[in-house]
């Protein structure tokens, strides 16, 4: 059984047991969460597909850990004009482990 999830502007396929990192959700380690944006449930050749969200479908998961992800380093440049811009930005993240898939 599978899921299709929606969180911080991204979307997941997920299963019971599975750790994912998504974007930062404000939530105590250890808390449960529920994410209420299923845009799809599968369980074999059962396929419930939302328009665009699943009615009473929920997705329940435990807060892991938080964190900062990889640093992505930007740089800018003009050629020939002497403009040169380093930045870099290093995106917060919330781990979670998938409990339950309610349909």
């Amino acid at each position: 059984m599978y899921a299709v999830i929606k969180t911080g502007g991204k979307q997941y396929k997920v299963t019971v047991g599975q750790k994912l990192k998504v974007e930062q959700i404000p939530a105590e380690l250890d808390s449960q969460i529920v994410l209420e944006e299923v845009l799809m449930v599968a369980d074999g050749d059962d396929v419930v597909i939302g328009s665009p969200l699943i009615s009473g479908a929920t997705v329940k998961a435990t807060v892991v850990a938080h964190g900062r992800g990889e640093k992505v380093r930007i740089f800018k440049m003009r050629r020939r004009k002497h403009y040169q811009k380093h930045q870099g930005h290093r995106q917060n993240y919330t781990e979670i482990r998938v409990d339950a898939i309610v349909k």
